[in-house]
């Protein structure tokens, strides 16, 4: 669970985003996985805990939705890729726990019934459809932080912008977060991604800065 992961809606769609930190213990594996994965065109989906584990549920809700999706002949709700990921994490969660390996999900996107939703999946399989959801180690540290952030109707702009200080302040308190940020944003529009290098991400107060870099002519 050593990650930072999230998602909030806003007036017109959802925003996404996610530390970059993979670890195995102590042991930093991968400084810049992306942990905000596709599952449709306009659903993503956050993931923590097991990267195999989560890795593999999400490529499967992805077959699914697929297959869904041609039999329907429209692209599949945010609620349809939601409850598929939750039920393929609740009737594997005995398989999860026994193997050591964990799933904490979020799913959010657009469909044109609903607008944006935001969808979180926490331990266990359990699913909440929520305003904006917060999910890995980090959260631990931002629950209060986003409390007092969060406010309806934010626009584009404004839940971007809460996003990535959330995200930030939760990787300067939690040793298990780190690296970079990106950043999904899913509107009627289609997908931005966006991505803020590690000498880039907002420093917190108390947080030494990054070292300058160095430029050789």
């Amino acid at each position: 669970m050593g990650t930072t992961i999230m998602a909030a809606s806003y007036d017109g769609g959802v925003v996404m985003g996610a530390d970059s930190r993979t670890s195995t213990g102590s042991y930093v594996a991968n400084r810049v996985t992306d942990k905000i994965t596709p599952l449709t065109d306009r659903v993503y989906i956050c993931r923590s805990g097991s990267a195999a584990d989560t890795q593999n549920l999400s490529r499967y809700v992805q077959w699914f939705l697929e297959q869904h999706g041609m039999e329907l002949g429209d692209d599949p709700e945010v609620k349809t890729a939601a409850k598929l990921a939750q039920t393929m994490a609740y009737q594997n969660k005995n398989l999860l726990q026994a193997s050591g390996g964990l799933a904490g999900l979020i799913v959010a996107g657009w469909d044109k019934h609903h607008g944006g939703s935001v969808f979180a999946i926490p331990l266990g399989g359990t699913l909440v459809k929520v305003p904006f959801s917060i999910g890995g180690s980090g959260s631990a540290y931002i629950n209060g932080l986003c409390d007092r952030l969060w406010r309806p109707n934010m626009s584009e702009e404004e839940c971007k912008a809460f996003v990535v200080k959330a995200v930030s302040h939760a990787m300067a308190r939690d040793g298990s977060s780190g690296g970079c940020i990106r950043t999904v944003v899913i509107s009627k529009d289609g997908i931005k991604r966006s991505f803020i290098p590690g000498d880039e991400v907002p420093v917190a107060a108390g947080e030494l800065p990054p070292p300058v870099r160095q430029v050789r002519a």
